[in-house]
């Protein structure tokens, strides 16, 4: 086998003769904060769900791999599920919602911070270090459901880093 000396993607677009500009969710943009908190009013059955924040329009990277989000959800063998409402895509076509196209079953049993770490678990997230890119049109809304169920006080508190500019 032979020593490689390689570019990533964004490298490669930036070295180009013309260079390609890169989005600014991959290269200067800026590092906002989606800070959310929720105290449950009322007993939720399973599927129950909090909207936690809207991410704004255009091209968005979600780093969830360096967002916190702080769990008191007393039922037992709590679990949570995170993903996004429908929304329009900036080329105009609709995008369905995915209630958990970002956490599956995070088990919330214990009180306690989950970590940037904690919540990326699935494979697409994994496969982007831990973020997600949106592409809408009017902005994206981050959801919070629980495939049990969710008692009267439970809380839910934390925040979403995400790139945009």
């Amino acid at each position: 086998m032979a020593v490689t000396t390689q570019k990533s993607t964004e490298y490669t677009n930036a070295t180009a003769s013309p260079p390609v500009k890169n989005s600014t969710a991959e290269m200067h943009g800026r590092v906002r904060v989606a800070y959310f908190n929720h105290v449950q009013s009322g007993a939720g059955e399973a599927g129950s769900s909090v909207a936690l924040c809207k991410l704004p329009a255009g091209r968005v990277r979600l780093l969830l791999g360096s967002s916190f989000m702080y769990f008191n959800w007393t039922t037992a063998s709590a679990l949570c599920d995170l993903g996004w409402d429908a929304y329009t895509g900036i080329d105009g076509v609709a995008v369905v919602a995915d209630d958990n196209g970002l956490i599956n079953d995070l088990d919330v049993d214990a009180v306690g911070l989950r970590s940037g770490e904690d919540l990326v678990t699935l494979a697409a997230v994994i496969a982007q270090g831990g973020t997600h890119v949106f592409q809408s049109n009017s902005g994206v809304v981050i959801r919070a459901t629980s495939p049990t169920a969710i008692v009267d006080g439970d809380d839910l508190y934390g925040y979403f880093l995400y790139v945009v500019d």
